[in-house]
């Protein structure tokens, strides 16, 4: 009976794999609202051609075994796949929650406490916010009972032509959902996808609160417009009354410096950064000082005006991986 070639095997398993994830991009890149065809391909091409990772693993495995590696030279592999796999396959699928109380302003304690739930950068589109994911999110959000969600900003990633189906799920939140857009629902860059958003949040129960006031017991939020599309608009925060707390919820913390002076300290509440998505010495801070000028990652920052808490948001952009930043949904206890 003759052996069974195993590494012919792996081979034809990669090639097979190749083609596959090629026809999958390209068939992917036509559903997708994107002003460069090429790029979306490309990046989908990414995205599809992972599952190589795992033959490659297999084969290097074996040639290891059979000696046609040395020691030094399959672990260096292995290890670097290793880390691929979890940083395509896994992280980015594994949704933490965070708790963070958190004083909006300690000269004016709230007398009943808030509990909110932050999200931010779902990136429905090229390759992140899938059903999986956002039934994790959903459920997760629903177990902490927040007192409401806030959304800020990028939902999008250059969306499939069925984003409404694609948020149905958040129908299924426990309470209302409150939001702003970001950069890349603003076609900066991206495709004008402004009106496909509007219609699938407004479907799905997501109440859009762009340069508008909801009013609680004892604080206000204010929904800001993008800073990069330039619709961050504070006016209305000085022509308000001054007899509550401000909450504000922006996409990109760096709009935190366009807060005017105020009886009371706002707190802002923004995303954008990812944490960086991906953490690797050196090399991350460096990319986030051009995502940030302000210096903003993730965390509680302290500034004159306002202070600003900064979510790593659960998707991802550019490279299809999270590495040491895992999806996150911040739950603020907020007194």
């Amino acid at each position: 009976m003759n052996k069974i070639d195993i590494p012919l095997i792996l081979h034809a398993s990669l090639w097979i794999i190749l083609i596959w994830a090629m026809v999958q991009a390209r068939l992917s890149a036509k559903r997708t609202e994107t002003t460069h065809p090429m790029k979306a391909f490309i990046l989908l091409l990414v995205f599809y051609s992972c599952y190589m990772l795992f033959p490659w693993y297999l084969l290097i495995f074996w040639q290891w075994q059979l000696g046609e590696l040395s020691h030094f030279h399959a672990l260096s592999v292995l290890l670097m796949v290793s880390v691929l796999i979890y940083a395509r396959f896994i992280e980015p699928y594994t949704v933490v929650v965070k708790h963070r109380r958190l004083q909006i302003d300690a000269r004016q304690p709230l007398k009943k406490p808030l509990k909110i739930a932050l999200l931010a950068d779902l990136h429905i589109g090229l390759y992140s916010g899938r059903e999986r994911q956002l039934k994790q999110i959903v459920a997760k959000v629903n177990q902490q009972q927040p007192d409401f969600v806030v959304v800020s900003g990028d939902w999008t990633y250059e969306p499939e032509n069925r984003l409404l189906q694609e948020l149905t799920i958040l129908k299924d939140i426990n309470c209302p959902v409150y939001s702003v857009n970001g950069n890349h629902d603003e076609q900066y860059p991206g495709p004008p996808i402004q009106k496909l958003l509007a219609q699938a949040l407004a479907a799905n129960q997501v109440q859009d609160i762009e340069n508008q006031i909801i009013e609680f017991e004892e604080v206000r939020l204010l929904g800001i417009g993008d800073l990069w599309a330039g619709k961050a608009n504070m006016q209305v925060l000085q022509h308000s009354p001054q007899d509550k707390l401000w909450l504000l919820l922006s996409h990109n913390p760096d709009t935190v410096e366009m807060v005017p002076k105020l009886p009371t300290k706002p707190l802002m509440l923004s995303g954008h950064t990812h944490g960086g998505q991906i953490e690797l010495p050196w090399l991350t801070s460096y990319v986030m000082k051009k995502v940030s000028m302000l210096g903003h990652k993730q965390g509680y920052y302290l500034h004159d005006n306002a202070n600003v808490f900064v979510t790593v948001g659960t998707g991802m952009v550019g490279a299809p991986f999270r590495f040491r930043v895992p999806p996150t949904i911040d739950i603020l206890h907020l007194y």
